[in-house]
Order: structure tokens, then sequence, then C-alpha cells
């Protein structure tokens, strides 16, 4: 069940793009606050000019399964410092931070981090996972940001049978794929998919994921503050 204890490993999935789990779980023990956010790292693109960054909220509820987290992408242009924002289409991803989302979507997750560029910086791939408190479910979509077409795109495997996906980034064998692993909780060896801006999937037997740009550090890395 997600989650149910502070001592859950620090992604839901066992992403090798975590969420951040351990600041969700260490909210959830104190329950001090109404809200809490957090930033994520800033993802350079591979150019220089770009900062892709997340700014995830917690609303904390009384009743544990009622409580709603929700996110935003923004994309900055360093030159300029013109911010513009992404939303995924994903189920739980609607309307994030609107004062009533915790009575029309409550008890859901849904945390959007950035987790590669393409080689020429001219594509982002986010990751949004996406659960409900106290339930098994708990799945991955990929988003995919055109940037010289300003279009976004949430992706996830279609027609084959799976309870989880995990994004793992770029395809290596599929260019202009992403790549999820994908199967049944409880089943070992899950098979990789490469998925397409169509939703075209198309099962891979090897393939390795790819993931360009760099993390900033200091005073872009993450961060975590609260608020009554």
């Amino acid at each position: 069940m997600i989650p149910s204890s502070i001592s859950l490993s620090c992604d839901p999935l066992n992403s090798p793009h975590p969420v951040p789990w351990n600041w969700v779980m260490a909210a959830l023990h104190e329950r001090t606050v109404a809200f809490r956010y957090y930033r994520s790292q800033s993802l350079i693109s591979p150019d220089g000019r770009y900062a892709a960054y997340s700014r995830i909220q917690l609303q904390l509820s009384p009743d544990l399964p009622q409580s709603r987290i929700a996110s935003i992408l923004f994309i900055e242009q360093l030159e300029t410092g013109e911010l513009q924002t992404v939303t995924p289409a994903a189920p739980f991803a609607d309307n994030p931070f609107v004062a009533d989302a915790l009575v029309e979507q409550p008890g859901t997750i849904a945390m959007l981090i950035p987790v590669a560029w393409s080689e020429d910086g001219e594509r982002l791939l986010a990751r949004e996972f996406e659960s409900k408190f106290c339930s098994s479910l708990a799945s991955d979509f990929a988003v995919v940001w055109e940037r010289r077409l300003n279009r976004t795109h949430t992706l996830a495997p279609t027609q084959i049978q799976y309870s989880n996906a995990v994004l793992l980034g770029w395809s290596q064998t599929c260019p202009e794929h992403v790549l999820f692993r994908a199967g049944q909780m409880g089943e070992e060896n899950w098979p990789l998919y490469a998925v397409n801006t169509s939703g075209q999937t198309l099962q891979v037997g090897s393939d390795q994921p790819l993931a360009f740009g760099e993390y900033a550090n200091g005073s872009w890395g993450p961060q975590g503050y609260s608020c009554a």
C-alpha cells in the first residue's frame, strides 16, 4: 500500500529517477502543517540555455487517505529568465494547486520531475509518477515537451497488460521513443517497451535508456519548505 510506513524505499517503483519519497514520508509522519512544497533539482539542457525543474505540493488532510500531491513543471530560459509551465494529461495531473483540488481529487498522488533532455536539447522528458494514498495503485507516465513547437505529449505503454510501468529514459534502440519497463505486480523480469509520441508501443528485447543534460548544483539544488 502506498504510503504506509516511513521505512518504505526511496522510490515506490524503485525507479532510476526517484521522486522525493523520503520528503513525503517525513511530512506525513510529522503532520504539523497543511501544505508542504518541494522544488526539484534543475536539469540544464545540453546547450546550457534552458533549465527544467518542478514544484511539488503536498496538501495534508487530517484523514491521511484524503491528502493530495500535485506538481507543475517549469521550463526557464536562462538568458532571459522567461518561464513557461508544462502540465501533463495523466489521470491525476489535472488542476494542480487549485483551492478545491482536495475536494475534487482526494487521495491522489501526481509527482512530476524532469528526467532527461534529448541530445540536441529540442525535447525534454519528465517522469509523472501517479498513485493513490493507501492503495497499491502506482505507475509512471512519460511527459515529452517539444521545445520548437511548444507541444506536450503524455505517454504510457498501450495495448499490453500491466499493473505498473517504470519510465527509464529515452530509447537507444528506437529513436524518438521513450523506454519503459512494465509488468504485473509480483512478476519478475518485466519486459522493456518503447513508446512514441502517438502511443505506439513496441516490445524491445534489449535496450538501454539514454539521458542528456546535467543537474545544477548550489542554489538550484532540491529544497523543501512548508506553510500553515
